[in-house]
C-alpha cells in the first residue's frame, strides 16, 4: 500500500468509526451493561486504531519511517492489550474468542514489524506494506465482530 492508499484506508476507517458511533447512539441499553460497554468499545477500537496507523503512515511515509514505525509500534500495543483485556472476559463464545485472539496476534506482529522492518524483507515487501496487510486484517475481523454483534450473537454472549 503507498502512501496515498493510506490516506484512502484512513479515511474509511474514520468513517467506520462514524457508523459506529450512530449505531451506539442509537442503543443506549448497550452502554448500560459494563459487558457490552467492553465489546462496544473493543469494536470502536478495532476501527480507530488502524485509522490513527493510516494517519501516521502518511505523515513518515517512507520519507521518515520511524514516524510511522513508532506511531505503529505504540498503537498496536495499546490495541494488542485492549484486546487481551477483552479476550480474558470471553466467557465461552468462540467466535470472540477466535476473533479477539487473531486481532491480538495482529496488533502483535504489526508491533514487531514496526520494531523489526526487516522482518517484511523475506516476504518481497516493504515493511509499510506488510503493515498495511495486518490492517486490512484488523478490519475484516472489525467487521465479521460487528456482524456479529449487530445479528444479536455478540450481545447475548456479553451479556452472560
Amino acid at each position: 500500500m503507498s502512501v496515498p492508499s493510506y490516506a484512502l484506508f484512513s479515511a474509511t476507517c474514520f468513517t467506520l468509526v462514524g457508523l459506529w458511533w450512530n449505531v451506539v447512539q442509537s442503543h443506549h441499553d448497550w452502554m448500560r451493561e459494563p459487558a457490552l460497554r467492553r465489546v462496544v468499545g473493543g469494536i470502536y477500537l478495532s476501527f480507530l486504531l488502524p485509522a490513527l496507523m493510516g494517519l501516521f503512515a502518511q505523515v513518515g511515509g517512507t520519507e521518515q519511517p520511524q514516524v510511522w514505525r513508532a506511531a505503529f509500534i505504540v498503537l498496536a500495543v495499546v490495541g494488542c492489550a485492549s484486546t487481551l483485556r477483552l479476550l480474558a472476559r470471553a466467557r465461552g463464545d468462540r467466535f470472540l474468542t477466535w476473533q479477539q485472539a487473531a486481532a491480538a496476534l495482529l496488533y502483535a506482529l504489526i508491533a514487531v514489524v514496526g520494531a523489526v522492518p526487516e522482518l517484511a524483507e523475506p516476504l518481497g515487501l516493504q515493511s509499510i506494506q506488510a503493515e498495511a496487510l495486518m490492517l486490512i486484517g484488523l478490519i475484516v475481523l472489525g467487521h465479521a465482530l460487528v456482524w456479529r454483534f449487530m445479528a444479536g450473537e455478540g450481545r447475548a454472549a456479553a451479556a452472560d
